[in-house]
Order: C-alpha cells, then sequence, then structure tokens
C-alpha cells in the first residue's frame, strides 16, 4: 500500500476548475502560484539567452540598441517582480509551511486567496507593458531617466506596485500561522528551520516592502504631474529615488536568498540522514541576515554621491552580512561530515548551491570594500556576483527543493537519470556563463552595454555558449518533470526517509493535510535518535 497513490487527495478532491479558481486550499494556491512562475522563470530565461546570443559577437547581430534595452529590462523586471521574489515564499511555502507544522491551513485562507489574484493582476499590467513594446530604463527604474523615457514605464511600475501587495498579503499570513497554528507541542525550537527562515522573510516582506511601493507611487507621480521630487530639472533630486530604491531592493535580497537558505538547511539534514549541526545559530542567523539587511543599502551608491564617511559607515556594516551567511555555511558542512549522503537530485542541487553561494557570497565581500568596488562598479563583476546569489543560490535551492517535495506534491517520482543529468549540466552551463563574467568585469567590461569592443569578444562568446548549456539543463527539467506527471512512478508516502510532518501524510495529501492530527514526539532532525529507533543497522 505505500507506493499507491491515494484515490482521493487535493488534487481532484473538489473536482472542477471553479473549485480551483475559488479555492481556499493552500496547497492548490501553492500549485497556482508554482505554475505562474515557473512560466515566468522560462519565459525570462528564454530573454536571457536571446541577449546572450546577441553578445556573441561585438556589433550589431540581430537587433538594435533600443530592442536590446526593452528585451533587457524585461528579462530582469520578470526575473525580480515575478519569478524570484514569490518563487519560494508564495509557491513553495505556501504548499510545505502549513504540512510542516501539522495545521490544516494557513491562518487566513482568504488572504491567502486575494495574494494569488493581487499577483495575476500585478502580472496583468507587466504583460501589457511587453506587449505595448517594454520599459527601456533596466529593472531598477533609475531617475532621471525613467521620468521621461517614452516606453512602457509607467505600466511596468504599476505591475511592481500591485506585486508588492501580494508579497505583503502572504508575508501577514505566515507570520500569524506559524505564531497561532502549530500543532499542540511544537515548539519555537522544534520548528524546521524551513519556518525560521519563511518567518524572518515575511518580517522583511512586510516591513520593507511599503518603502517600494511609496517610491513607485511618487515615481508615477512623476511621470505623469511632474510633481519634481527625483528630476533635477526640476528642483528634485536622482540620488533620492537611489536610497529609496534601495532601502527596500537591498532587504529583498534576503526575500529572495533566505527562504532558500531555509530549503537547504532542510535538504542537507533530511538527504543526510543526519541531525542538523548548530539548529540554535542557524535559526538565529536568520534573524541577523534580516536585520543586517535593514543596514546595507548604501553599498548600492559608492559612486553615487554619499559622503565619504557614510561610505565607510555602508562598508563597514555591509561585511558583517557575511557572519551569519558563515555561520549557516559552516553549519551545513558540519551537518554533512559523517553524514549518509544520498546523492540524489535533490542533494546535486545542494551542493550547487554550497558551491555557487559561497562563491557569491565571497564576491559580495569585494563590492563591499570601497576600493575594490570603485575599480569594478557597473562592470560584469556586479553582474556574476549578482547571479552566483540569485541564481546560483536562490535557484538551486528552489531546483532542490522542488525535487525534494515533488512527490509530495504530485505523488509521482521523476526521472533520476535525466534529473541528474540535468542537475549536471545546470551546474555546468552556469559556471561557463557567470564565472566568465567575473573575469569580464576584473578587466573593465562595463554591464548594460548592448556592444562591445573586440577584446572581449572570446570571453563573450564562451560566456554565450555556457548560457546555450545551461538552457538545455533547463529544458530537459521542464520535459522530465512533466513526464513525471502523466507517466511518473507512485511515489509513495515519504521516499526519502525523512523526517517532519509533511512526510506523515499521503502523497498527494489529502485536503485536510492530515486524517488525524500529527503528534510531536520528536524533532524534526533527530535522525539520531529516531532512525536507531526504527533500523538499528542503519547507523552503524
Amino acid at each position: 500500500m505505500e507506493n499507491v497513490i491515494p484515490q482521493t487527495h487535493y488534487l481532484n478532491s473538489p473536482k472542477g476548475w471553479k473549485s480551483w479558481l475559488f479555492t481556499l486550499d493552500h496547497k492548490r494556491i501553492g500549485i497556482m502560484y508554482f505554475a505562474a512562475i515557473m512560466f515566468f522563470f522560462f519565459f525570462a530565461g528564454a530573454l536571457a539567452i536571446v541577449l546572450r546570443t546577441e553578445l556573441l559577437n561585438p556589433g550589431q547581430d540581430f537587433m538594435n540598441a533600443e530592442a536590446y534595452n526593452r528585451i533587457f529590462t524585461l528579462h530582469g523586471a520578470i526575473m525580480i517582480f515575478l519569478f524570484i521574489i514569490p518563487s519560494i515564499p508564495a509557491a513553495l511555502g505556501n504548499f510545505v509551511l502549513p504540512l510542516m507544522i501539522g495545521a490544516k491551513d494557513v491562518a487566513f485562507p482568504r488572504l491567502n486567496l486575494a495574494s494569488w489574484y493581487v499577483f495575476v493582476f500585478g502580472a496583468f499590467f507587466g504583460i501589457y507593458s511587453l506587449i505595448t513594446g517594454g520599459a527601456d530604463t533596466g529593472w531598477t527604474f533609475y531617475t532621471p531617466y525613467s521620468t521621461s523615457s517614452t516606453s512602457s514605464v509607467s505600466s511596468m511600475l504599476l505591475a511592481a506596485f500591485i506585486l508588492g501587495f501580494s508579497s505583503i498579503f502572504t508575508g501577514i499570513n505566515f507570520i500569524v500561522t506559524i505564531h497561532k497554528l502549530r500543532t499542540p507541542g511544537q515548539t519555537w525550537f522544534k520548528l524546521p528551520l524551513m519556518v525560521w527562515a519563511l518567518y524572518a522573510t515575511a518580517l522583511i516582506q512586510v516591513l520593507a516592502t511599503p518603502v517600494l511601493a511609496i517610491t513607485l507611487v511618487l515615481l508615477l507621480l512623476e511621470r505623469t504631474m511632474g510633481i519634481g521630487i527625483f528630476d533635477p530639472a526640476m528642483g528634485g533630486d536622482p540620488v533620492l529615488y537611489q536610497h529609496f530604491f534601495w532601502f527596500y531592493s537591498h532587504p529583498a535580497v534576503y526575500i529572495m536568498i533566505l527562504p532558500g537558505m531555509g530549503i537547504i538547511s532542510e535538504l542537507i539534514s533530511h538527504m543526510s540522514h543526519r541531525k542538523i549541526f548548530g539548529y540554535n545559530a542557524i535559526a538565529f542567523s536568520s534573524f541577523g541576515i534580516a536585520l543586517v539587511s535593514f543596514l546595507v543599502w548604501g553599498h548600492h551608491m559608492f559612486t553615487s554621491g554619499q559622503s565619504e564617511l557614510a561610505a565607510v559607515i555602508f562598508s563597514f556594516l555591509t561585511f558583517f552580512v557575511g557572519i551569519p551567511s558563515g555561520v549557516k555555511v559552516f553549519n551545513w558542512v558540519m551537518t554533512l561530515y559523517k553524514g549518509q549522503i544520498s546523492l540524489r537530485t535533490p542533494m546535486l542541487y545542494t551542493l550547487s548551491f554550497l558551491i555557487l553561494f559561497t562563491i557569491g557570497g565571497l564576491t559580495g565581500i569585494f563590492l563591499g570594500a570601497l576600493s575594490v568596488d570603485i575599480h569594478v562598479h557597473d562592470t560584469y563583476f556586479v553582474v556574476a556576483h549578482f547571479h552566483y546569489v540569485m541564481m546560483g543560490g536562490t535557484v538551486m535551492a528552489l531546483l532542490g527543493g522542488i525535487h525534494f517535495w515533488w512527490p509530495k506534491m504530485f505523488g509521482r517520482m521523476y526521472n533520476e537519470f535525466w534529473a541528474s543529468t540535468a542537475a549536471v549540466i545546470i551546474f555546468i552551463g552556469f559556471n561557463m556563463t557567470f564565472f566568465t563574467q567575473f573575469i569580464l568585469g576584473s578587466l573593465g567590461m562595463p554591464r548594460r552595454y548592448f556592444t562591445y569592443l573586440d577584446q572581449y569578444h572570446g570571453l563573450h562568446a564562451f560566456s554565450t555558449y555556457g548560457a546555450w548549456v545551461l538552457g538545455l539543463g533547463f529544458l530537459i527539467m521542464g520535459i522530465y518533470l512533466v513526464h513525471s506527471l502523466i507517466k511518473g512512478k507512485p511515489a509513495g508516502n515519504n521516499p526519502w526517509g525523512a523526517l517532519g510532518f509533511e512526510w506523515e501524510t499521503t502523497s498527494p495529501p489529502p485536503t485536510e493535510n492530515f486524517f488525524t492530527q500529527p503528534q510531536v514526539t520528536h524533532g524534526p532532525y533527530d535522525y539520531d535518535k529516531v532512525l536507531i529507533q526504527r533500523e538499528p543497522d542503519r547507523l552503524r
């Protein structure tokens, strides 16, 4: 009976398209988010390959500079606002959070559904911007250009403004859910570390997102009414916009990476069947990162016009981000030490995360150092660092999480051979694409440029070949995941032998998540106790 898909589960009960449109089930809402963010991920990824293909040779190949700027902006805006910010909290978080704490649903199911429709409404304005020609300002919408550009900046701003409400709704729901709906006996220090990470993320979502919303409203008013806040021609200050924008957008970096770190904590312990090393340190480091994230926005403006004292202070504070991040990496590595590591696909993405995020974090220290930042500011070095943290970090963690919880979400397994093959291809393609850009940036290649000098041709071409390899890896992944939905083998309730409440229910879970209230009999990572009791020969 173990590897049989139950006849009734949340995917088929109740039936009909209306039951999905009006669902209050957190799992269905999570699946709807998941489908949307993966669509936008593949779409924006295709735009990135188009951009890299144009950069294969210096000069114009198949698009002019104006088209390049618009596609470049769309790639960034879609990836940031429609994919990476909602990806883990709204999609995976929505699905697994109540299961992990033994709850039937989130605290406010109707607010949860509203956040989904707000997301769709915001995405509509983003698509409207696309079909009306797209914006050409870059995803940061820097003034004064964004106040005067005649491209579809206003609709893209409106999209980002609306999407912020979706993020706030999700954050409020998660905070209240974690406080109020934990199963009896599940204390804070028996929570999975994924839950701690989602809680810290929710605090940033609720506290920082309104700043961006106000900034975007001011920019919209500037464009439509010329009120003169950011435009120097009307007495405004464009640097003020940067302060407002990065006060949100740097914490937003941690909205993107903190949930990914939560996933990695889960995968490392469960896939090595070893008690997590330094539980408290990992839990509190999430809050350390959230706190410091509000104090470092000024490192984006070392060259934009702020006092030398301010620049020194922001540089000093930036180094503090490395401490809680380093605590996590150290504890993850110590957890792996002497663990029974299963090198299946989720662990392959976990190891990719550890390597790539460490490189991204260390190069962030370079950018936090004033003298180095002056040299590499606005070069491809920044592009490479950003992608090592966001894609090498968040996306690798997301892919690991998808492959780990996929059997629970759909009750079926994917093809392990093709999954591990795709993971290796993605790792190779990623490094070909972006490590090359560290070298390009160090040599002085500016970012966001449509063309370049002949001396950079070889490195640009190699980076483009890497993007094609990377695209092949994602294409393979998309094919085997869709195939698994149709012909995948039944996964069973707990194919990984993992601890945690979500693995105690059926795959897929029933509508009410559990048939009986889960009981707390051990911590989420107590493999040292549970495995010895269940399988005394396994740990010898």
